[in-house]
């Protein structure tokens, strides 16, 4: 985990309440890379042993103990995600502290790397425990029910055309079995020596297809394995909807942020990835 620059804008009073909690003496080291609700820092406990430490609006705390338990029931399965030490509130802050992993975001999804991670989301296969429904929120997405970029150019426009066209007529799916992540994206899969030793960030973690996740991945790495296992897993038309997800969600983080040279590769990356689905 990268060291970052927010160290000085943790307030005193996030400290004191997460030693109350964990009862034991909290030292700030520094900021890191990431929190982008909030923050994120390393910090030392009383014992000697070092934690990342998230802070986010005190509107956030729901969503914590909601991925705290998630996290919980998912490592007593053999999901890879640090324990989680404690979560509460301040006025102002929500937080969590968990496990600190001693390991690098990996740089390129290898397909070692890809296959490891597919055996990893196989895990979360039935294990839906919260009913944070990742699957009708796509639906939602695609259909014109959550609001998603328009008008930023001809080429946007017509992506996103192209993306209505295609889930215009696609049903609300019905059950949610699988526990998502639902950000599992490289920064947030930590590696050392070529081998994935977690998986972070889980904080939007719910219910609905793990082969959101693996469209994620597919997302950065145009590995055949994940597309195909995609299909045998929710069908071209359930593909569809993930894959025109992840392009709305792209183009609307790339255009909001009028981040112009992404915005032109999300149109690229979007092309390719329905012409892989539709061909």
């Amino acid at each position: 985990m990268s060291q970052g620059s927010r160290s000085d804008e943790l307030p005193a009073e996030v400290l004191v309440d997460v030693a109350g909690v964990v009862g034991a003496e909290v030292t700030l080291l520094g900021g890191l890379a990431g929190g982008a609700n909030g923050g994120a820092w390393r910090v030392r406990l009383g014992g000697g042993a070092d934690a990342v430490l998230k802070a986010a609006h005190s509107a956030h705390l729901d969503e914590m103990l909601r991925a705290q338990r998630v996290v919980e029931h998912m490592r007593g399965r053999g999901y890879p995600t640090p324990a989680w030490l404690g979560v509460g509130a301040t006025a102002t802050h929500a937080w969590h502290l968990m496990e600190f992993v001693d390991a690098a975001p990996v740089a390129e999804l290898t397909p070692a790397i890809v296959e490891q991670l597919m055996a990893i989301v196989e895990l979360q296969a039935g294990q839906a425990t919260e009913p944070h429904d990742h699957s009708s929120y796509a639906w939602r997405v695609v259909t014109g029910q959550e609001a998603v970029v328009a008008g930023y150019s001809v080429e946007v426009t017509a992506l996103v055309e192209r993306l209505r066209n295609l889930c215009a007529d696609v049903p609300l799916p019905v059950g949610a079995p699988d526990m998502v992540h639902a950000d599992l994206n490289p920064s947030n899969v930590l590696v050392r020596d070529g081998v994935v030793v977690a998986v972070v960030d889980v904080g939007n973690a719910g219910c609905g297809t793990r082969a959101t996740d693996l469209t994620t991945l597919h997302w950065h790495t145009f590995d055949g394995r994940l597309r195909r296992r995609i299909l045998d897993l929710v069908g071209g038309e359930g593909a569809a909807v993930l894959a025109a997800t992840q392009i709305l969600l792209q183009l609307e983080w790339s255009v909001r942020l009028r981040r112009h040279e992404v915005v032109a590769e999300v149109v690229r990356r979007g092309r390719r990835v329905l012409d892989e689905l539709t061909g």
